[in-house]
């Protein structure tokens, strides 16, 4: 498996870079973001790791730029910024998942491989590509969301959440077991982002509709349900 790391704190980008080669993987390392953004579009990764503040083109747009071209290419990013709004940020710039520096190696190595597992399995499904629930129909294929033949515009971490909720409709979905199935990571209780994706949803599913999909279960978690 080859990995592209992006990451100007050369001792950083070294730990990271042997860490990966004892455990098997294949890494290339860029120092500034353009510089990954050309080896990234130039050649074959399975992943990509970048930190955001980085010279010459930040992490967000480096993100940002990847998703247009490549959008199933895996994203983890790697940063000392780690409040909720950072981590909201990131996600919305496409990553995948959002790593807090300082790290342990094991603990990057196990997002890499829950990312890459997940994006070799694919998201190929008996219906078609299709998910439905009521008026609501989601397209794996186009990514694309309609309600009532309306379209509805999300950013890639909406379409994922919205995607889990829609395959498991009708149940009380913990914010722990979001944040393991959804972001590939532990659910941390001193951020609120999985609640403010939920508030993304709701304004982009519900708002406009008098019948309401999105609900919160006070202490459990939330639930996709024509209510």
């Amino acid at each position: 498996m080859k990995i592209l790391v992006v990451e100007d704190d050369f001792r950083v980008a070294e730990l990271i870079q042997r860490g990966l080669s004892e455990h098997g993987f294949s890494p290339a390392v860029a120092f500034d973001g353009l510089s990954g953004k050309k080896l990234a579009l130039n050649n074959h990764y399975d992943l990509v790791i970048t930190d955001i503040i980085l010279p010459k083109l930040d992490g967000l747009d480096l993100c940002k730029e990847l998703r247009q071209i490549k959008p199933d290419l895996p994203i983890i990013m790697l940063t000392a910024l780690g409040s909720t709004d950072d981590k909201v940020e990131g996600f919305d710039a496409g990553a995948d998942d959002y790593l807090t520096k300082p790290f342990e190696m094991r603990e990057l190595l196990v997002r890499i491989r829950a990312l890459l597992k997940r994006s070799n399995n694919g998201t190929a499904n008996s219906s078609g590509f299709i998910l439905k629930y009521d008026a609501l129909e989601m397209n794996l294929q186009t990514k694309s969301v309609k309600r009532n033949e309306n379209e509805i515009s999300l950013t890639p971490k909406e379409f994922k959440l919205l995607e889990y909720m829609l395959q498991n409709q009708e149940r009380v979905l913990s914010r722990t077991e979001i944040a393991e199935k959804v972001w590939d990571t532990l659910f941390d209780t001193g951020t609120n982002f999985i609640d403010v994706y939920i508030n993304y949803l709701r304004k982009k599913i519900d708002k406009d509709y008098e019948k309401k999909l999105i609900h919160t279960r006070s202490g459990m978690g939330f639930i996709l349900k024509a209510e």
